[in-house]
């Protein structure tokens, strides 16, 4: 008895002991569980309100460079585009125009800010402008303006067009509390080799982060006391961000336009990206025949108005009858090729501009794949420019092109009778995979009973649609 009591004794201690360890065991797991329920929830909570809360209009706020000798006359430029009560930001002058120049209560504008004092920093680059300074720190001083709910800054000059509704889309690709420096540099080569490849040009416009700029702002004046030597502002914003060790994300859209003269070439074969800006509109010819720059510019904006993402967006098809190849850029011109050219060669840029700067061959080199406009004017497309656009109750968008005085006499018969060509679409609204893998759209040439005209239709392209003479 004695030995059964001994053991005994033993095997309940243990039952015991197991019965309290898988009770805890229990408790332990179950409270791993609910903490990392907990925190799934949380993390599903904060993606669903990323999700729902797409990037708009009133998350961007611009700051605009500008003088007191130059807002009266380029004011025009910034009231194309400018959106009142839905737009955000200042134009920063070195002091105020007068009042006969500038109406204080315009609201078709944005308001007008004078910037701080900036004499206190060196400034030894010769034969530059100090004004560079001042102009560098509107990145700060616009941060400075404390709005509220700012997702985006955005930054240009005087003479930069922007497309504001455009600028959301393409910002809406990237998380804007992670640090983002977005912007183009320029079509001349030169320029970009001087100035830097990795440098946003300030013309052009770029955009910076809400959490970059908040962190630059504060960093910025310590930081371009070490660049006096620099010339331009955009230097200056480009060096401060290089040193927080930030580089810059590439957006073709943005537009420098260091070029001068027709600029029709840049325009016709736009990359595959929404126009974001165009910019020194005084030194290019106005962008439509028999129009001043401003009101040609207006007509441009009467597309924008209407399918802003497919603006200056290139589609290429082809006349099987007649052999053409026709390439349309959407709100702007259309183009006839009187023959069979290979898709490369037609979205390459006519080299209708000259050089931004007379020089050595480097300053007649672009940043573009360009192909020389040909000698003889009979052997170049004719060209349609954009009469008149407008979007039905069927949700198909019209636009009509009508032709441009062609200076040949040899022109075929049948490219003779087209007067007029219309095109159809649906307006393009890009979801996030076209944004982040980008596709030409195809086009038909649709049978047409006018003899006068042509009428094309833009849609989508087929998985394995190849877009080339049949």
């Amino acid at each position: 008895m004695l030995l059964l009591h001994t053991t005994t004794k033993p095997h309940s201690l243990k039952n015991f002991i197991l019965v309290i360890s898988s009770f805890c065991g229990t408790y332990i797991l179950a409270s791993v569980l609910l903490l990392g329920t907990s925190k799934i929830l949380e993390v599903h909570s904060s993606l669903q309100q990323d999700v729902f809360e797409p990037l708009t209009l009133d998350h961007l706020v611009f700051g605009i460079a500008s003088t007191n000798a130059s807002w009266p006359t380029r004011k025009q430029y910034t009231k194309l585009w400018w959106k009142p009560n839905k737009l955000r930001g200042c134009v920063f002058v070195d002091t105020l125009p007068q009042e006969k120049q500038h109406a204080s209560n315009d609201s078709s504008l944005p308001p007008l800010c004078i910037s701080e004092d900036s004499s206190r920093f060196r400034y030894t680059y010769r034969g530059g402008l100090r004004s560079a300074i001042r102009v560098a720190r509107v990145v700060k001083e616009t941060v400075a303006l404390n709005h509220s709910n700012v997702r985006w800054y955005v930054f240009g000059d005087d003479d930069t067009i922007f497309f504001p509704e455009n600028i959301v889309k393409i910002l809406s690709k990237y998380d804007d509390e992670l640090w983002y420096y977005v912007g183009a540099n320029s079509e001349s080569y030169k320029q970009s080799w001087f100035f830097g490849f990795g440098m946003a040009f300030g013309g052009g416009g770029f955009a910076i982060s809400s959490s970059l700029a908040k962190v630059l702002s504060k960093v910025f004046d310590s930081c371009i006391q070490r660049y006096p030597h620099l010339y331009g502002s955009d230097a200056r914003v480009y060096s401060c961000i290089t040193e927080l060790g930030v580089t810059l994300t590439y957006e073709p859209g943005f537009h420098q336009v260091d070029l001068r003269g027709n600029i029709f070439g840049l325009l016709a074969a736009h990359p595959i990206t929404p126009l974001l800006s165009l910019h020194h509109p005084e030194d290019t010819d106005p962008i439509f025949p028999n129009m001043t720059n401003t009101k040609a510019l207006l007509h441009l904006f009467e597309a924008s108005n209407i399918d802003s993402q497919r603006m200056l967006q290139q589609t290429v098809c082809y006349h099987k009858r007649y052999s053409w190849t026709i390439s349309v850029s959407w709100g702007y011109a259309v183009q006839v090729f009187p023959s069979n050219w290979r898709l490369p060669d037609v979205i390459s840029v006519q080299q209708t501009f000259s050089q931004w700067m007379k020089g050595d061959a480097l300053a007649g080199a672009y940043t573009l794949s360009t192909r020389q406009l040909h000698r003889d004017p009979c052997k170049r497309p004719i060209i349609f420019y954009l009469y008149d656009v407008f979007s039905g109750k069927d949700g198909i968008t019209r636009s009509r092109y009508t032709k441009s005085l062609q200076n040949c006499s040899n022109d075929i018969a049948s490219q003779k009778k087209v007067e007029m060509i219309k095109v159809f679409t649906n307006k393009l609204d890009l979801n996030m995979k076209q944004l982040q893998s980008p596709r030409r759209h195809c086009c038909d040439v649709l049978p047409s009973s006018a003899y006068y005209g042509m009428e094309i239709a833009i849609r989508e392209c087929k998985d394995e649609e190849l877009i080339f003479m049949h």
